[in-house]
């Protein structure tokens, strides 16, 4: 089997750069290319790597220039959709970790896939423990009719509540099939101290200096707790779902929504 060729799109970004190394280390995988909106200048300097990498300041140019197999993008949801289309479009398949997508975003990359006939995996979280979280939560969702969400990530990170949170009530709810009891506080005094709510599913947000992205679930009934916990402690955590998703991406045709599939966890969570 031929080597995989790999675009990487947000390739200065922290997530970007993890990926431009996992692809180079990976003999499966050959890094062609990578854009990034903030380059200025003509190559990308990989560590250990002999190759040089033509760093491009856009999309469009690169898939002009090199048409990769694979475009990696981790950027952000405003342009999101359009480094879809472009991939799509021009014969490239997609994966993509940007997190803020609307449904409508899905569903047209979702269209574009097919009627190129071309893969598209988007996921609001690489972290293999984390696609295994949310399934346990979607388990365990069946049997309890209280739950809420503590979602931990740095001070960074531009969107509240996280993409993952998000994902993993979407999840439980599905499992469930209706919405979970939510306690009323008769007297709130301070405002927004219950979090938000999805559905009966309190989720808590919490932005600090210092960690990468935790999450925890908490399923209450009476008299006993249940606290499924995932934790990543670097961004090295996300890259063999990311390596996992460009090696499948290429056998599919269509949109995969999370990673639960490729690990044949089920439908509906991941």
């Amino acid at each position: 089997m031929s080597q995989i060729k790999v675009a990487v799109n947000g390739a200065l970004g922290r997530m970007g750069e993890q990926v431009v190394s996992a692809v180079v280390a990976d003999p499966d995988l050959i890094l062609t290319c990578a854009s990034d909106i903030r380059a200025d200048k003509g190559n990308i300097s990989v560590q250990g790597y002999d190759n040089r990498v033509p760093l491009y300041p856009d999309l469009a140019t690169l898939i002009e220039m090199h048409h990769p197999d694979v475009v990696v993008d981790f950027t952000v949801a405003g342009a999101a959709l359009g480094s879809a289309r472009l991939a799509l479009k021009n014969g490239s398949h997609l994966v993509m970790g940007t997190t803020g997508l609307k449904e409508a975003d899905l569903k047209e990359i979702g269209e574009l896939a097919e009627r190129y006939k071309k893969g598209a995996v988007v996921a609001p979280n690489f972290a293999i423990g984390a696609v295994i979280m949310m399934h346990m939560a979607s388990i365990a969702a069946r049997y309890f009719d209280n739950a809420e969400i503590i979602e931990m990530h740095h001070d960074r990170k531009a969107d509240a509540p996280s993409g993952t949170a998000l994902a993993t009530a979407d999840a439980m709810l599905e499992a469930r099939g209706k919405p979970f009891k939510y306690p009323r506080t008769e007297k709130e005094t301070l405002r927004g101290t219950r979090g938000g709510q999805k559905d009966g599913v309190a989720i808590h947000s919490v932005r600090l200096p210092g960690p990468v992205a935790s999450q925890e679930v908490i399923f209450g009934t009476l008299g006993q707790t249940l606290t499924i916990r995932h934790d990543t402690f670097s961004r090295e955590s996300y890259m063999p779902g990311v390596i996992l998703a460009i090696k499948e991406v290429v056998k599919l045709q269509g949109l995969v929504v999370g990673l639960h599939s490729l690990l044949n966890l089920g439908e509906n969570n991941g």
